[in-house]
């Protein structure tokens, strides 16, 4: 099973869209505070459909918080400041895949501090970045073609 993490999420529709992903392909969703709407916005409800009961999820009060109870665990930053990119890893099964909040991504200090880790969507110059619900879409699916679509039918 893969982790999807979003750092301080801030548009509940594209959180709603990840946790649907999340649950169609076995993902677990953890969730790192604050965020940007209450959990019981309708947008999210809306956007997640009927899979909420289906979702592995988990809140973190802060990114420490994260780290401390995760600690051990392989993480990979995606950040459009990153060098390498994401489908020049091989990922494995229980990879932390993290994704910062839409306005800023991820801390700057977290990119430059892991370059092996930190990883780049591939895109034209000059734009700023794709949406975070295709984003992570686009990189847990490529791990899971890298494992060979575990479980997945």
């Amino acid at each position: 099973m893969f982790n999807i993490v979003l750092v301080e999420p801030e548009i509940p529709q594209n959180t709603g869209n990840i946790s649907r992903t999340c649950a169609c392909t076995g993902a677990a969703l953890h969730i790192v505070k604050p965020m940007g709407f209450e959990i019981t916005d309708a947008k999210l409800k809306r956007a997640g459909l009927d899979y909420w009961d289906k979702l592995d999820l988990t809140y973190y009060e802060n990114i420490d918080e994260f780290f401390e109870k995760t600690r051990g665990g392989r993480y990979f930053y995606l950040s459009k400041k990153a060098n390498k990119r994401y489908c020049d890893v091989k990922f494995a099964d229980g990879d932390y895949l993290v994704f910062g909040k839409e306005t800023k991504g991820l801390p700057e200090h977290i990119v430059f501090d892991n370059p092996e880790t930190a990883l780049r969507i591939p895109m034209a110059n000059g734009l700023r970045s794709l949406n975070l619900s295709n984003t992570v879409a686009l990189v847990l699916y490529e791990a899971l073609r890298q494992t060979g679509f575990d479980n997945l039918v």
